[in-house]
């Protein structure tokens, strides 16, 4: 499958890439912002990277940016927080706005946005910090069971996700996953392949890259580790499906991006128990970019190297809000 985008990068544009911050995932966040700013500076003159902190708006204002580019994982960044905040300074950036961040990082959230739609999803209930270990481990065994998995309602790259086969391994779950949130979505545990679907927004709408397939080794799934470690995962490239499958796993990671509004890019994440059933888990607002992360490599398996992917989002993004750096003419669109 290839993707064609057409569009005339400007090579003028000033691109401001942020990373960091105080979130868990920062570390990756930065690891993912060198990949892109060095993707970056192939098309652009002005290409610098920020830490975000508490120096960042008198950063921005120094190096007065058409566009910036998040590369954040988690809250503040991926959760409409940092959005809200470049909305408030009049700056362009790259990715969804405000609410559908807020609505794609709360999981609990998104799922009922994807239950309006009628999307395919795992069975699940929500338990709180407030009501107690035993309240919860309560709640979930009339609910569902003790195969299950806790997630955090507001935390990316699995952290405090466990997977759990018996109860005397709930209380030290809900633990773990309320470090994290006093919330914490607990859905019924599946097995199947992890697959996953990156979707980019074109001219011609939101279009889905081929089908990924995550393989981990034995008795493993794929959790921080095993995402952001070299050679812990095997990423499988198209997926070994049906076509029927695959158009079908293809046609949610579009609904699902189109349901919560997102804007410019997005990864669906499933577990497929059979060639007839799947479920949508979540979706990701700002994909990693690193060099093991998932979505670059669904943009290269449809013909779009990094570069070209990259310097393609900051230009839809420089001609949604007019800075006050761009000429009148602004960017050359295809």
């Amino acid at each position: 499958m290839t993707l064609t985008i057409e569009y005339r990068p400007r090579k003028s544009l000033r691109v401001a890439v942020v990373c960091g911050g105080n979130s868990p995932e920062a570390e990756v966040s930065r690891v993912s912002a060198k990949g892109v700013t060095r993707a970056l500076r192939k098309t652009y003159k002005a290409v610098a990277s920020f830490e975000l902190g508490a120096g960042l708006t008198a950063s921005l204002e120094a190096f007065r940016p058409d566009v910036v580019f998040p590369v954040l994982h988690g809250p503040p960044g991926e959760d409409g927080t940092f959005q809200g905040y470049l909305e408030i300074l009049g700056y362009a950036y790259v990715g969804s706005d405000v609410p559908a961040s807020a609505f794609a990082m709360d999981k609990i959230v998104a799922k009922r946005v994807f239950a309006g739609r009628a999307l395919p999803l795992v069975k699940d209930c929500v338990v709180e910090r407030r009501s107690g270990v035993s309240q919860a481990q309560a709640k979930i065994m009339k609910a569902l069971g003790t195969r299950v998995v806790i997630k955090p309602a507001r935390q990316g790259s699995a952290l405090g996700v466990t997977l759990i086969d018996r109860q005397e391994e709930l209380a030290e779950g809900l633990a773990l996953a309320f470090e994290y949130d006093e919330r914490l979505l607990i859905e019924q545990r599946i097995e199947g392949k992890e697959i996953t679907v990156g979707v980019l927004d074109t001219d011609k709408g939101p279009q889905a890259f081929p089908v990924i397939e995550i393989k981990t080794p034995q008795d493993s799934w794929y959790d921080y580790e095993h995402r952001y470690t070299a050679g812990l995962s095997d990423h499988i490239v198209p997926a070994e499906l049906s076509v029927d499958q695959t158009i079908r796993l293809q046609a949610i990671a579009v609904a699902a991006h189109e349901a919560l509004g997102c804007r410019d890019l997005s990864r669906a994440d499933f577990i497929v128990p059979s060639d007839s059933v799947e479920f949508l888990l979540e979706v990701n607002t700002l994909p990693g970019m690193t060099p093991t992360s998932l979505y670059p490599d669904g943009a290269a398996a449809a013909g779009i190297n990094f570069p070209e992917l990259v310097s393609f989002l900051v230009e839809r993004a420089a001609v949604r809000v007019r800075s006050p750096n761009l000429s009148a003419s602004g960017p050359a669109p295809a």
